[in-house]
């Protein structure tokens, strides 16, 4: 049917295999039948229904087969047609070609449709391939997906999916930096300072900002404060809408309109339902924004055009998921060189650190990196801290509720959970990169504690999903340490410490099990310094000998054994804990076996950056093995 010499027949193959591949099941069947030299040629039909439908089936095969699939398409060379596709429509885009069919409909730009379902799988394979990135380099394609850009006034759906790709395109790409020269700034700039403030407008400001981010090297260093400022300007004004507040506004607005639907209509109710939900002109288009291929793998065309109340709903909980991860990347672009991390992991460093921390009772917790002046101003001036805060509440339960109960509102649990784990992540990057003081001093931190401690055992059981535990123990790892370098006392409980560790350690993500063991290292070594607290610390380093014994991941047994030096490394309380749970001879008997481990399992199964830690770790044990001996020896 593809090959039919009647457009229509090749428009419909293309809608039906559009429609099948949504199905992630029937892929590997059309993939052997080669659908993608099938559809490649498409892209440039002499029908524009026929192009659409195309590469509205490409989009989906891109988007629900994910890497391997996305790497496949590039092999078959579809950023051939692809490319030419999208250059012929930039070249059309202001002719306004209509197709009869669409004009009784709703008189649409046909070329905007084909353009967006083009974009949208540009997108999907740019952010999989990396031959895809250096194809849309060297063709020149960021001028043609500018000019759609342009268009952002009156068709918003194709500037989302035009800043999805451009956020996609511009991330670790230096080659495409030159290119954005002034008027290419200058088109981001007017996006980002549209005054319109539906829900998908917010979500295209979000995506500029992030993109903006990306080229930063491209910005005057004079500019380079009132840029960052403008961007997390931006973040904060997504992150202050309260999307549980959102979702109850807009199902009432949903069922005022099905309710006046319903009634014979009347231009006076109509106007009363648009009054009501702040409809733009633009929310009735097909397209809603989807999340990247490697986090969502929505389809968007299966949202019914009429589902406009769910669309901006969804639009915001992507605009603050897609916020809280570029402020997670301001936060670790800041980080120190490789350089600078292997002159502090080098052999001479990690001794005098370990003797210093021994010998001193130093505890061995680094010292936090910084924020850049620009980046700490910025991020205070905005409130950032205290609007990621809210955001890792748990969502409104009146919205989960009306969620729960509404078919096609459903998915949003997902992602009101997205938001609230990316959030935790974003706090956690914060804690590792402020300064105490910007963070509201001790008290702050200690108020945080109780929040987070709020988060696990609000519950009758302790969370199992993996990517909150993951978030919520980062975050508490980071705010434990930042804590005990500033000697703040920790208001968790060594019976909830445990219980979370407990959890934390029979979890399938091994780093989970990596930051549950070091929150028992961070906490232990500040209950060495107090008094009477042996008991705890032999549970403790009980605990903590049995994971590094049994664990089958060296990184997380590595941790445990890293979590031990912490917590036995001073104190009396430490001592006496240490003889009575023979701390010294199980890790006696334990140091040949860890090292033939890192012998045999070594190679192969971890990076090299692991591997650096894990000769740190079988190194430090000698030394704590060492330490030990000298203080049994000591009268």
């Amino acid at each position: 049917q593809l090959q039919h010499p009647s457009a229509e027949v090749r428009e419909y193959a293309c809608a039906s295999i559009s429609k099948l591949l949504q199905q992630k099941h029937v892929i590997p069947a059309f993939l052997q039948r080669d659908v993608v030299r099938c559809l490649g040629p498409l892209l440039m039909d002499h029908s524009l229904a026929v192009r659409e439908t195309a590469a509205g089936a490409l989009r989906n095969l891109s988007a629900c087969g994910g890497f391997e699939v996305c790497d496949d398409m590039v092999t078959k060379d579809i950023m051939t047609p692809l490319v030419a596709l999208l250059k012929e429509c930039s070249t059309g885009l202001d002719t306004n070609q209509l197709s009869p069919k669409k004009c009784r409909e709703m008189n649409k730009n046909y070329i905007e449709d084909i353009a967006n379902e083009a974009i949208n799988l540009l997108w999907n394979v740019c952010e999989c391939n990396n031959t895809a990135v250096s194809i849309f380099n060297k063709e020149g394609c960021l001028e043609a997906v500018l000019h759609y850009m342009k268009k952002f006034s009156t068709n918003v759906d194709l500037a989302i999916s035009v800043a999805n790709c451009l956020q996609a395109v511009t991330e670790d790409n230096p080659d495409l930096l030159s290119s954005f020269n002034a008027s290419a700034q200058h088109v981001l700039e007017t996006v980002m300072l549209c005054p319109e403030s539906t829900m998908k407008h917010i979500l295209l400001r979000t995506l500029i900002a992030g993109t903006i981010w990306n080229i930063k090297d491209t910005i005057p260093p004079g500019s380079l404060g009132s840029m960052v400022n403008a961007i997390l300007k931006i973040f904060s004004e997504s992150l202050a809408i309260d999307a549980g507040e959102t979702i109850i506004r807009m199902n009432e607005a949903e069922k005022n309109r099905l309710k006046l639907a319903a009634e014979p209509e009347t231009e006076e109710n109509m106007s009363d339902v648009i009054d009501n939900c702040v409809l733009s002109e633009d929310d009735d288009m097909e397209e809603i924004p989807k999340g990247k291929v490697r986090r969502e793998n929505d389809i968007s065309d299966l949202l019914p055009s009429d589902k406009w109340e769910l669309k901006e709903v969804t639009a915001l909980l992507m605009a603050q998921q897609t916020a809280l991860e570029i402020i997670v990347n301001m936060c670790c672009s800041e980080d120190p060189s490789d350089d600078e991390w292997e002159e502090l992991s080098s052999s001479d460093e990690s001794d005098l650190f370990m003797e210093n921390s021994y010998n001193e009772g130093g505890g061995l917790l680094m010292s936090p990196l910084c924020l850049s002046d620009e980046v700490n101003s910025a991020f205070l001036n905005n409130l950032i801290p205290k609007k990621i805060l809210e955001k890792t509440a748990f969502p409104n339960s009146v919205a989960l509720d009306i969620c729960m109960h509404n078919p096609s509102w459903k998915p949003l649990i997902k992602k009101l959970n997205a938001v609230q784990c990316r959030a935790l992540t974003c706090l956690h990057s914060i804690l590792l990169v402020s300064d105490v003081d910007c963070l509201g001093g001790a008290s702050a931190l200690q108020s945080l504690a109780q929040h987070l401690s709020q988060l696990v055992f609000s519950k009758t059981e302790l969370p199992t999903d993996t990517e909150f535990l993951e978030a919520i123990t980062s975050a508490l790892r980071a705010l434990l340490q930042t804590m005990a370098s500033k000697n703040i006392s920790q208001c968790m409980t060594s019976e909830q410490l445990l219980a979370l560790c407990e959890a934390g350690i029979h979890s399938s993500n091994a780093s989970v099990r990596v930051n549950v063991v070091s929150i028992l290292g961070i906490s232990g070594s500040v209950l060495a310094k107090g008094q009477d607290t042996a008991e705890t610390l032999k549970m403790i380093g009980k605990f903590l000998l049995e994971v590094a014994m049994k664990e089958s991941s060296l990184v997380v047994a590595g941790e445990a054994l890293d979590a031990l030096f912490d917590v036995f490394a001073d104190g009396k309380e430490a001592e006496k804990a240490a003889v009575q749970i023979k701390l010294l001879p199980a890790l006696k008997e334990f140091q040949p076996v860890f090292k033939m481990r890192m012998r045999k399992e070594g190679k192969g199964q971890y990076s090299t950056d692991q591997l650096c830690v894990l000769d740190n770790v079988k190194m430090n044990l000698r030394r704590f093995i060492a330490y030990q001996e000298t203080l049994g020896k000591t009268p």
